[in-house]
């Protein structure tokens, strides 16, 4: 199908390998995350140039940042050599520079109710990166206020709302109480004040261009599965993937499940029919909903499908996205040299079409297969080829290893469990192996302000009955504190064996304490309580998602590192072998010295034969999963100038966020229900600041456990496919014969990594 792309268009199409297009909406896909930023900063600029007094609406969050700072780059060197190199190769050769300064900018989409000033409100975000970060005119804009939306009697939202919660049910049914008049009047105002949003747009002729992220159920906007695609701007509810993505932002999903939003409609896009609507997405965890939103027909299940109707309307994605997509697919195959790789996926993606075991394929299933056909000399034994390169694979899975040291790291706190949990539990059982856990950053962004003040209550609680004996001993103020770490770990693990709850919670107290005197450098229990009671007021007084003082982030992340000592104690892992690195860059500081140099002091000290560490080959996850794997590389890099590191093995996993296919992998790793009863049992009673899941993963209301759990068991399925169920069942193994999941994980050489990581720092920072 030929679509009428633009010069910058046609200018990235050239780039890709993807040059057939086939979908409903016409799409781009670029090989990293910044360059899918570069194309949305040139195609944005293009259409300014065209439209300098058009009407906009831009994206808010991390897909954006790209985005804005090649906006910025691009009009900054507009007119010198560094500018005039990309403009001249992206179809921009001898165009003026555009002026910002005439556009008309539509906000898209707030929170509702919300403090403005807030820094995690949408309009706060729009005024600082756009009306001050691009100048655009505020007068000429169209912004999503709550001060501004007039309440009957002149009240504030926080009179009519004041616990941020409103029932839109009082739309259709009687107000019982005075307060429901009241808010269902309110209602009825804001229901108003949308109206009127949605002329002024309209007014201005609609939007001309509009730039968004996705969300995971396929949402544009706040506009989630079920929205109408003739709908306006509106106020109204979230579904649970909208909550658990904006739960970061808002303070735990306790308040996104109960924020409701405004947003522009489906139909609000529409009312330009030259509206060019691009949506824009990273990363393989959205390529099914991708596939979804331009291969199918308009639908409202998923509501990005609905810019089909307009002709302008684009997909620009990363390759990950774009993954799944049956031209990116017929590409994999096509476009460069078949290898046994291909032959693996071919066949274990047939026995799925199929839905018949590996076993049992026949030649001419094989022969009328679109991909398995194209195998090079396809006969009776292809099969066999990849059941047999799968079990080498599960083989080095199950190999028990002995005198290893492991220096296992992990982005965040429960990154390492999630990913390899099962492998690592099977190395600590052999006395020869010595083991390392390594978080390379603080951890503080996943615990609510709410855990914490509960947990200081009761602190103070307990340090009133005398409960909390150490703070009596003659020396703890002065150097008591820093010992003993170890037995708050195990007064917690002989807690969980005696299910006693609240010996548990003081085990959390005790580490409270030493971890307030720490930070707060208190010298008596009458400073404790001091300090203690400047926390609590400091998060009495603070909104949720707020950004809190420097030393109240330190509470919040050496509460997480307890989480991960705990976590590691259950094998018994001491605490001296559970490494809190706190790299420079979470802090801003991008330094030699306090991002790559704690690394490697540690692989000097402990000299690792085994290193793990998350791996995600686009950088499209976590900005900190690019950069803790960018600084492991460094490190690795300086280290093998020192040593011969021919023998050392980089073992790279996915979180929940991701997944490998079995043909990616080198190293297929058999799960037991025994470990996977293990793995929920210790997440729930060790990660105390996740078990209620503030910010759960989007593909289940649950435990990021269970989530993994779900993962782990469906590999299993996918190899059982292939493999047979008698292969498992009757396996004269037992661990085969107890498998009920399956682990997926990269083995590399030192040479494979570093050559895998310039590859993704070549694309991430050129």
């Amino acid at each position: 199908m030929k679509h009428n792309l633009t010069a910058v268009e046609e200018a990235f199409l050239k780039e890709t390998p993807l040059q057939e297009i086939s979908t409903k909406t016409p799409y781009i896909a670029t090989d990293s995350f910044p360059k899918l930023g570069l194309l949305s900063a040139l195609s944005f600029l293009e259409w300014v140039c065209k439209n300098p007094q058009g009407v906009v609406s831009l994206p808010t969050g991390k897909t954006a940042s790209y985005f804005q700072h090649y906006t910025h780059f691009l009009l900054d060197n507009w007119d010198n050599k560094k500018g005039k190199e990309l403009l001249d190769k992206y179809g921009l050769s001898g165009v003026k520079k555009p002026s910002l300064s005439g556009l008309s900018f539509v906000q898209m989409g707030e929170f509702f109710p919300i403090d403005p000033k807030q820094h995690n409100s949408l309009y706060n975000y729009a005024v600082e990166h756009y009306i001050k970060g691009f100048g655009f005119d505020k007068d000429n804009s169209l912004l999503i206020n709550s001060e501004e939306i007039e309440l009957p009697e002149g009240k504030h939202f926080s009179e009519v709302f004041p616990d941020n919660s409103i029932d839109l049910s009082l739309r259709y049914r009687e107000a019982k109480t005075a307060q429901e008049q009241l808010q269902k009047a309110s209602i009825f105002k804001i229901d108003d004040w949308c109206t009127s949003y949605e002329n002024k747009i309209r007014e201005k002729g609609g939007i001309g261009f509009f730039l968004s992220g996705i969300g995971p159920d396929g949402h544009i906007a706040f506009n989630t599965r079920g929205a109408a695609h003739f709908s306006s701007t509106r106020l109204t509810e979230t579904n649970f993937e909208t909550q658990a993505v904006t739960a970061v932002d808002l303070g735990g999903i306790e308040v996104s499940r109960n924020r409701l939003v405004i947003t522009i409609g489906l139909g609000t896009l529409r009312a330009n029919p030259e509206n060019k609507a691009i949506v824009f997405a990273a990363g393989e965890a959205i390529a099914d909903v991708i596939k979804h939103s331009v291969e199918d027909k308009p639908s409202v299940y998923y509501p990005a499908t609905s810019i089909q109707w307009l002709k302008n309307a684009r997909f620009y994605l990363t390759e990950g996205a774009a993954v799944k997509l049956e031209d990116a697919v017929d590409c994999y195959y096509k476009c460069s040299p078949w290898n046994h790789q291909k032959t693996e996926r071919a066949v274990i993606e047939l026995c799925k079409k199929i839905n018949k075991f590996g076993s049992k394929l026949e030649l001419s299933d094989l022969k009328a297969d679109k991909y398995c056909s194209m195998i090079p000399d396809l006969n009776e034994n292809t099969v066999q080829s990849v059941i047999d390169s799968i079990q080498a694979k599960l083989k080095k899975g199950m190999e028990r290893e002995q005198n290893q040291v492991y220096y296992h790291t992990g982005p965040h706190h429960d990154d390492i469990m999630l990913g390899i949990m099962p492998s690592t539990n099977r190395q600590s059982r052999d006395a020869s192996n010595e083991l390392h856990f390594s978080v390379l950053t603080s951890g503080s962004n996943a615990v609510t302000n709410s855990f914490v003040y509960d947990l200081l209550v009761e602190t103070k609680e307990l340090l009133n009955q005398g409960k909390i004996e150490m703070v009596n001993f003659p020396d703890f103020f002065k150097d008591g504190y820093k010992y003993k770490w170890d037995k708050d770990i195990y007064h917690y693990l002989d807690s969980i064996a005696e299910q006693n709850d609240e010996e548990k919670r003081r085990g959390v107290c005790h580490r409270t304490v030493r971890a307030l005197v720490t930070i707060w450098k208190v010298k008596n229990v009458e400073e404790l309580r001091e300090a203690i009671y400047e926390v609590l007021t400091i998060l009495k007084n603070s909104y949720d998602g707020g950004i809190n003082p420097p030393k109240v982030q330190q509470l919040k992340g050496m509460i997480r590192e307890f989480e991960e000592e705990l976590v590691w104690a259950h094998y018994g892992i001491m605490v001296k072998n559970v490494h809190h690195l706190h790299l420079g860059f979470y802090r801003g500081d991008t330094s030699f010295e306090k991002n790559v140099l704690p690394i490697l002091e540690d692989f000097r000290k402990y000299k690792p034969t085994v290193i793990s560490l998350a791996m995600d080959p686009q950088g499209s996850g976590p900005d900190t999963h690019y950069k803790v794997l960018q600084n492991i590389a460094k490190a690795v890099e300086a280290w093998n100038e020192e040593e011969d590191l021919s023998k050392l093995r980089i073992v790279g996993y996915r979180n929940v966020w991701f997944r490998y296919n079995p043909w990616d992998v080198e190293v297929l790793v058999p799960v037991s229900l025994n470990s996977l009863a293990t793995l929920e049992k210790s997440f729930k009673e060790c990660y105390i600041t996740q078990v209620n899941a503030s910010f759960p993963s989007y593909q289940l209301d649950g435990a990021f456990s269970d989530v993994t759990q779900r993962v782990w068991v469906e590999q299993h399925k996918q190899i059982q496919l292939l493999l047979g169920k008698n292969y498992f069942y009757q396996n004269d193994s037992p661990l085969l014969r107890a498998t009920h999941g399956m682990i997926y994980h990269r083995e590399l050489t030192v040479e494979q990594f570093l050559a895998e990581s310039q590859k993704l720092g070549k694309a991430m920072e050129n």
